[in-house]
Order: structure tokens, then C-alpha cells, then sequence
């Protein structure tokens, strides 16, 4: 079939060569405009200084200079290095990931490369790509259309005008126009495509397009502060605000009992640094990045940070069915002309006549070059079976398509032969519209619309074929106008994903309904919902919900999971009665008019493969290989990413309850000083990776996909949780206050009884990370799950401890005695004391069986 003028024939088009396209790139930059000034390693670090625990330590230092105790401030010195290297690590690790994440979430442009089509970032796209544009795509660079169908574009973003404007190909333009009027052959960067299609040549890219030269440059926002972060950073201020007011206190009633004024300072500061939990906001950014970038290794595109937090909480996955249930691999396997039926199988060699017209007609009505799955089934079974016959047209031309609308799901091609004095119009569609087209009295509509049932109940999506002709001259404004003769219908079965049936059991053992929202016909719905393991007693069609007031959708969808023939208007009302009956829903959408339904949903995911630029956009995910599976998994990875947070804060708040009471106590009680900065700052050397490293690392639960959605207005802080995380604080207090005190009562001076405790003290806390990693199974039974950043944060915390207690240098600037091996035994045997009693709790309640973990 020859193109003609609009025709969208990309066969001939080999676009640019892989080799073209990066030395373009390498030569003129990414297409992207002017964004925020990238954080540096200097920039990473200055931050890190203004940190209240960077600054205390500072001042401690300062004080051990006016003392004239160069050793301690040197210490201290590089102890805030040391701890900004880390903090540097963590805060790069970040910026990786979050650059990585930009880059996926970058808008999609689909070029011709090479001869093939091909999805890349629109970041990539390059001067002289060919591009397809599709209605709901962002115009991913300025450029000339070289053909293009009904092609209507909102350039409203650059000419403030709301009435898109009209395409038509432009023939050898040189450079591109203003934007603005219709009828011109010019599409611009960042301007949206609300109907038709086209294929443009890109001429400018990045800051040289229209968008790049009237100053829209694009300021990159820091990365997004959840409510959950805003509400930690509340915490640890609260904190910051005690543990000053603590160290005025400490200072001035060290300074008054024991007439120091420089060590009541360093007091003071002691406990200042002891009370500030400032890991919780890295836990949180570090977690939530780190969480989206793992997510993006398994396909889902993390766009929204905060969107993390309500996937453990998603009670309702409302999806589509082709490409996320079924593989979206179309093959046509059955015909149905003349009251005949054929199926067409691997053996199939030849096509009987009657069938010929069928397969004729439907071809007319596609793509001479498709990207619809169901019109390259057709194709494919055309190439296969008709290559030889007299119904291939390819000296045929087209003269005008008629697309597919809300009100009427069909399209028609008019063609014009060469031979012949009429136009030839082939259409096809949904069942019901082909009917309707050929205006077919009600029994005929009975008779084959029990065929379509038949077929529709074997698994298969149904269309019709018709045909009409047309006499040459003036053509109607609507494809009804023709007086069209039924064909016949094809049936086109789209097999299951091999996982679907698994992950749907998974979401129903962890508590979630999995609701299916399709176009496709009940019967074909019903199939593959059946084929899926969904419960599946009653479906509702799109005819039916126009019959139901809200208030009976409302009912009707606590127990209806499968809604067939909806059109993208209709997912909004099911989208918004699921959430009016408490239901926090994650919906799929590919379209533009998916748009508001993905928006209005708690959790919108867009399909990355077959969505629009708008989906995308309306959306808190991207699912890049739009798997059903892929949706359960990141459910999953959203429970982990809570249940990992919620391990690190218990963490932190138990282990800075010892911290801050051996920092008080001595204090209060006239013992003499335990910990002075130089301890803080070692034990936050063990802090600070346990928190951002390991605990990000734990795997998920076993049962983690097997309890109930977690309620989302309820706090990640819980007072239960805070409970058992400051217990285990006190226990751990407890045995180290002991231990400092029994220890000169034994003989011990006071530099031992400081070494014993601290010791004690280190010890424990690895405890509390081992005792912390879950709180479902004991230590002994996590031994076999792996965690290679505990491994080396164990080690090198007994490194340096055994550094510090045995290297006289450090012993001495620590105020550590000799500890003999008698004393080490004491200490393990203390800090694992410490933990016993959790690790017997979460038995208790095991063998109780009141819940999973505690």
C-alpha cells in the first residue's frame, strides 16, 4: 500500500544509527534543560558541619584547646572526619541513586533507530531522530512532522493558548517556526499530543528549543521530604531543644558541686550529643531513596517518594488486563465468517476461502506498519497466509481514517484503488460498534452476539470486520454515514503471565483484594479473571454502571472484583467508591484519560511500556514491564522499606537511652565521669552505618506478605514501639551502670571500671542490632540470613575497640585501664544479659500465638 500524504508508513524510515545518535549526544549534550546545581562532595560536607552533633563535637574540641589538652582535641578532630566520611558515603549513595531514578523517570520518546523502534529517555533523543508521537505523548524535543494523522497538539505551555492546535507535514523545513496557529508542520518540546499520531524529525534539542529560549529552565528540586521525614525532623528538633536545656542544667550543677567549670561543660556537652537521635532523618532519606532505587532494579519506577510509605498499606490493586494480567502478546487464533469458524494454529499453511475476505478487510483497517498488538497478530497471519493471493493491496492508497471514540469504539480506513471508481472503507471494532455500524435489526445482533459470547468465554478478545464502498467526491463527517456489510470476527487470545496466578494468591494471603478494570468483553474478563485465581461471582459492565447511583456503586463494589467494558471515564467513579468505603486503592492505568483516576487514587501506577507521557505523569509509579507481579512485588519491597525503618528508629532510640544515662548518672549520683565526647563520637562511628547501611539491607520478613495492610494514618513512631525500644534501652543502662559500679568495689580503679563498662556498653549495642533485626525471630534463627554490612560493621567496631583498649596511645586519650581477659568475659557475658530478655519475649509470644512478631 503506497503512503500517501499523512500516511503513518514507518517501514521505509531507518532513522539514525546507533553510532549517529552518541556521537550527536557526546557532541551537543542530553536533551535537557538548565537544572539545580548538583551537590558536591564539598557542598555534602559543609551541610554535614552545621549537623548539631558535628557542632557539639566542635565545641568539645575547642574546650580540650583551652585546657591545653591537645591529644583529646585532636581526637575529637578526627573523629568529626572521620564521621563526615561517612555521612559523605550515605549522602552520595543517595545521589546516586536519586540521579538514577531521575534518568528512568526521564519522559519516554519512541524513535526509529536503525530501522527499529525503539523506547529511550527523552533526555537521549538527539538532532535527526525520527520520532512517533501518540496521543497523551509529551513532545520529547522541537521538530518537523513528516506525516501525521488527526493530530491535534496543546501548545498552551509556550503560547498560553488552551485550544489545541492542528498538525499537518511540513516537506523539507529547513529550520523550525513560532509556535502557535494551525495547520503548521512545527511540534515543540514539552508540548503534549491530545489526539492522533505522527512521525516528526527533531531539529533542536535541550536549551537550543523554544521552551530552552524563553527561560523555562527546569530547576531541580531537592529530593522529596515525605510526611513521615517533616515529622522526624519535628522529633529529633524536640530532642535537640532537651538535650540543650539538659546540658545548661548538667553544666551548671557539675560547676556548682564539684567547682570544674571546663568539665561540667564537657558534661554538659556529653549528654547534649547523647540525646540527639539526628540518624532518624538519614534513616528515612536514605531508606526511602535507597527503597525506590531497589524498586527501579525490579521495574517499578519510584516517582514520588512519599507514595513509598502507603504501599504497605494498599488494601485494593485495581488493574487492567491486557499487558499487566496477560502478556500483551496478541495472536490471532480464530475466524469467524459465513457461520463458519476456522482456528488458526502453527500447522496452518493455507487459509479457506471464505475467510480470505476476513482477513483482507482487517488488514485494510490496520496500520501498514503496526505497533498495535492486535493489528501485528494480523499482520502476522496475513504475511503467513495470504502472501500469495490477490488480497494483498499494496498499490492501494489511503485516503482518510475515521478513529476510534468514547461514544463509538470503532475506526474505518477509506482506501482508494486504482481500479476501481469507488472508495473502498474498511472498519472494525468492538462487537456491538461494528453492529451498530451496520445497522443490524435485533436478531441478527442476538445471533452473533452469542457467537462472540462463545468466543469471548474460550479466553479470546472478539472484534468485528465490515466493509463498505463509497463513491468517489466529498466524504461524510462520520464513519456512520457509510452503509456497511458485516464480515465476520476475529478472535485474538492474549495468554496469562506465567507469575500472575501466584502473586494474586500472594495478595490475597496478605490481605488485598485484587479488583480487574477492563474494555474487553464480560465473558472474555470473566476467563481470565478465572485463569488469575480472582473471585470472580459477578461482573459489572460499563452499561451497568451508568444504571447505579453512587450510593448503590458504593455497595456494589465490596464484593464485585471484576468491571468489564468500562471506558477510561468510568474507572474514576469505581476508583473514587472503593476509597468512600475505606479502601486504600493502587490503580493501574496506561491512557489519558486514565489520567484523573490514577491521580484520585492513594497509589497510582502507570503502565511504563504501552502508557501515555500523561499517565506518567498523574502517577506515583511506573511500572517499566507493566507485570502484575512486578505490583506485588513492590508492595512487598513498601512493607520491607517500613518494617526496616521501624527496626533502624527502635534501634536508635534504644541504644541513646544507655548513651544518655551513663552520660547523666555519673552526674547526678557524683560517680565519677564515664563518657566523654571522644566515647560519643566512637559509639556514633558504629551508629551511623548500622542505621543508613544495615538495617537498609535486611531482607524482608517471612511474614511480611502475610499480615493484614498496615492502616495508613497509623504512626510509624507508635507508642507500643517506642515502649519496647526504650525497655530495651533501660535493660541495657542498667547492666552498664552496674558494671561500672560493682567494678571498683572488685579492685578496679576508676580508668578500668570506665574501659569494663564502655566495653559493655559496645558490646551491647551490637547486641541491639543483632536482637533488632527482627522482631519476629531470634538471633539464632537470623544467623543463615545474610547481611554482609553487619558482618563488617561488627568487625570493624571489635576492631577498633581492641585499637582503643590495647594501643596505649588511644587507651590513654579513651581514660582506659587494662582490661585481662576475666574483665572481657564479664563484659560478654553483660551485654548479651542485656538482650536475653527480648529474644525470650519474642518466644513468648510465638508459642502464645497471639501474633506473628511483637
Amino acid at each position: 500500500m503506497e503512503k500517501a500524504e499523512g500516511a503513518l508508513d514507518v517501514g521505509h524510515i531507518k532513522g539514525l544509527t546507533k553510532e549517529e545518535a552518541a556521537l550527536r549526544l557526546a557532541a551537543e549534550g542530553y536533551n535537557e534543560l538548565p537544572a539545580g546545581k548538583k551537590r558536591t562532595i564539598l557542598g555534602i560536607a559543609m551541610e554535614a558541619l552545621k549537623e548539631p552533633m558535628f557542632l557539639l563535637l566542635m565545641a568539645s574540641g575547642a574546650i580540650y584547646l583551652t585546657i591545653g589538652d591537645v591529644e583529646d582535641a585532636l581526637m575529637l578532630l578526627g573523629f568529626v572526619f572521620v564521621v563526615i566520611g561517612i555521612t559523605v558515603y550515605q549522602e552520595e549513595k543517595v545521589e546516586r541513586a536519586l540521579d538514577a531514578l531521575k534518568s528512568l523517570s526521564s519522559p519516554r520518546a519512541l524513535v526509529i533507530r536503525d530501522g527499529e523502534a525503539r523506547r529511550i529517555p527523552g533526555r537521549e533523543v538527539v538532532r535527526g531522530d525520527v520520532v512517533v508521537l501518540a496521543e497523551g505523548d509529551r513532545v520529547p524535543a522541537d521538530a518537523v512532522v513528516l506525516s501525521c494523522r488527526n493530530l491535534l497538539v496543546d501548545e498552551s505551555l509556550l503560547t498560553g493558548e488552551s485550544v489545541p492546535v492542528r498538525k499537518l507535514p511540513g516537506e523539507k523545513v529547513a529550520a523550525i517556526g513560532r509556535p502557535g496557529g494551525d495547520d503548521l508542520p512545527f511540534v515543540y518540546s514539552g508540548t503534549l499530543v491530545v489526539q492522533g499520531h505522527g512521525i516528526a524529525e527533531v531539529k533542536e534539542t535541550g536549551v537550543r528549543t523554544e521552551i530552552g529560549k524563553i527561560g523555562k529552565a527546569l530547576q531541580a528540586p531537592g529530593p522529596e521530604k515525605t510526611p513521615l521525614q517533616r515529622e522526624a525532623e519535628g522529633l529529633v528538633k524536640a530532642f535537640a531543644v532537651a538535650g540543650m536545656a539538659a546540658c545548661i542544667v548538667v553544666i551548671v550543677a557539675y560547676s556548682l558541686t564539684r567547682g570544674n567549670w571546663h568539665s561540667g561543660v564537657l558534661a554538659g556537652l556529653t549528654l547534649a550529643m547523647a540525646l540527639i537521635p539526628e540518624e532518624i532523618p538519614v534513616v528515612l532519606t536514605i531508606f526511602l531513596a535507597l527503597g525506590a532505587w531497589r524498586m527501579s532494579k525490579r521495574s517499578v519506577l519510584t516517582r514520588r517518594l512519599r507514595s513509598i510509605q502507603a504501599l504497605g498499606s494498599t488494601t485494593v490493586l485495581a488493574v487492567d488486563k491486557t499487558g499487566t494480567l496477560t502478556l500483551s502478546r496478541m495472536t490471532l487464533s480464530e475466524l469467524y465468517s459465513h457461520g463458519s469458524f476456522f482456528r488458526i494454529g502453527e500447522e496452518s499453511r493455507s487459509l479457506p476461502e471464505p475467510f480470505h475476505e476476513l482477513l483482507e478487510y482487517s488488514m485494510l483497517a490496520s496500520q501498514s506498519s503496526p505497533f498495535d498488538p492486535m493489528e501485528k497478530a494480523i499482520n502476522d497471519v496475513r504475511r503467513k497466509l495470504l502472501s500469495s493471493t490477490e488480497h494483498l493491496h499494496d498499490d492501494w492508497s489511503i485516503v482518510q481514517e475515521y478513529a476510534l471514540s468514547r461514544k463509538l469504539l470503532a475506526l474505518s480506513h477509506v482506501w482508494q484503488s486504482p481500479d476501481d471508481g469507488e472508495y473502498v472503507i474498511a472498519a472494525k471494532g468492538a462487537p456491538e460498534a461494528i453492529f451498530d455500524l451496520c445497522h443490524m435489526d435485533e436478531e441478527e445482533k442476538s445471533r452473533l452476539g452469542a457467537i462472540v459470547e462463545r468466543m469471548a468465554g474460550e479466553g479470546l478478545r472478539v472484534i468485528g470486520v465490515a466493509r463498505a464502498k463509497y463513491k468517489k467526491g466529498g466524504l461524510p463527517p462520520d464513519q456512520h454515514d457509510f452503509k456497511y456489510d458485516f464480515i465476520g470476527l476475529l478472535g485474538f487470545f492474549d495468554p496469562l503471565r506465567p507469575t500472575v496466578p501466584e502473586a494474586v494468591k500472594e495478595c490475597y494471603e496478605a490481605g488485598l483484594r485484587v479488583v480487574m478494570i477492563t474494555g474487553d468483553y464480560p465473558a472474555t474478563a470473566q476467563s481470565i479473571a478465572r485463569q488469575a485465581g480472582i473471585a470472580c461471582n459477578e461482573i459489572i459492565t460499563g452499561h451497568g454502571l451508568e444504571m447505579l447511583s453512587d450510593d448503590e456503586l458504593k455497595e456494589r463494589v465490596k464484593s464485585v472484583n471484576v468491571f468489564a467494558r468500562v471506558v477510561p471515564d468510568q474507572k474514576l467513579r469505581i476508583i473514587k467508591a472503593l476509597k468512600e468505603n475505606g479502601e486504600v486503592v493502587l490503580m493501574t492505568g496506561d491512557g489519558v484519560n486514565d489520567a484523573p483516576a490514577l491521580k484520585n487514587a492513594d497509589i497510582g501506577i502507570a503502565m511504563g511500556v504501552r502508557g501515555t507521557e500523561v499517565a506518567r505523569e498523574a502517577s506515583s509509579f511506573v511500572l517499566l514491564d507493566d507485570d502484575f507481579s512486578s505490583i506485588v512485588h513492590a508492595v512487598r519491597t513498601g512493607r520491607r522499606i517500613l518494617d526496616n525503618i521501624k527496626k533502624a528508629v527502635a534501634y536508635i532510640f534504644a541504644i541513646h537511652v544507655p548513651i544518655a544515662g551513663m552520660s547523666l548518672l555519673p552526674v547526678l549520683l557524683g560517680w565519677p565521669i564515664m563518657l566523654f565526647p571522644a566515647h560519643i563520637a566512637f559509639l556514633e562511628l558504629i551508629i551511623d552505618p548500622v542505621c543508613s547501611v544495615v538495617f537498609e539491607a535486611e531482607p524482608e520478613e517471612k511474614d511480611v506478605m502475610k499480615r493484614p495492610p498496615r492502616k495508613l494514618d497509623e504512626p510509624i513512631f507508635d507508642k507500643r514501639m517506642v515502649a519496647l525500644s526504650v525497655l530495651q534501652g533501660l535493660v541495657v543502662l542498667g547492666i552498664v551502670a552496674t558494671v561500672y559500679r560493682l567494678a571498683p568495689l572488685l579492685g578496679e580503679s576508676d580508668s578500668q571500671a570506665r574501659a569494663l563498662a564502655f566495653t559493655t556498653l559496645v558490646l551491647a549495642n551490637l547486641g541491639l542490632v543483632f536482637t533488632n533485626r527482627s522482631w519476629s525471630r531470634t538471633i539464632v534463627e537470623m544467623v543463615g540470613v545474610r547481611n554482609e554490612a553487619l558482618l563488617w560493621v561488627t568487625l570493624g567496631a571489635l576492631f577498633f575497640l581492641g585499637f582503643a583498649l590495647y594501643v596505649p596511645f588511644l587507651a590513654s586519650i579513651f581514660k582506659f585501664g587494662p582490661l585481662h581477659f576475666v574483665d572481657l568475659f564479664v563484659c560478654v557475658v553483660a551485654s548479651i544479659a542485656s538482650i536475653l530478655w527480648f529474644e525470650a519475649l519474642k518466644l513468648i509470644v510465638r508459642i502464645g500465638g497471639h501474633r506473628a512478631s511483637i
